[in-house]
């Protein structure tokens, strides 16, 4: 069955668009765009282990909020548990550190990435979710 990993990550969401990082070359699916965070550590919660992660790769302080949802996918070499957490910057603007690049991307536009499989439910969530907004207006 390989590595089961978990992992956490934050929807920044601001003037419509959602922050993305771009996976370093040498890991597991890089060059994809994926919502940033990172593995948990044993005995980290998951709001420690985002601001943390957030903190070392792009720079910035983020207020974890609401759980949005946990997804499990299976990847050949590896098995991951995404929670997805909603959060807000308060602190700093995103840049690369830990990450190969970083950038804002309208919600619209999420589907036409390469982002990694286990992403793709969120994508559709969020793509959803910003219909029902738009027709409410």
């Amino acid at each position: 069955m390989g590595n089961r990993i978990e992992v956490v990550a934050a929807v920044i969401i601001r003037h419509g668009k959602v922050l993305l990082s771009q996976r370093p070359e040498g890991t597991h699916l890089a060059g994809t765009w994926e919502f940033p965070g990172g593995k948990r550590e044993p005995g980290e919660s998951h709001e420690k282990c985002l601001v943390r992660e957030i903190r070392e790769e792009l720079g910035v302080s983020i207020v974890v909020g609401e759980k949005i949802t946990s997804i499990f996918h299976r990847y050949p070499e590896q098995t991951v548990l995404l929670s997805f957490y909603r959060c807000d910057l308060v602190d700093g603007e995103p840049r690369p550190l830990a990450v190969q690049d970083c950038r804002w991307v309208a919600l619209a536009n999420l589907p036409t990435l390469d982002m990694p499989e286990a992403d793709r439910p969120l994508v559709r969530m969020l793509g959803e979710a910003g219909s029902r907004d738009e027709s409410a207006r």
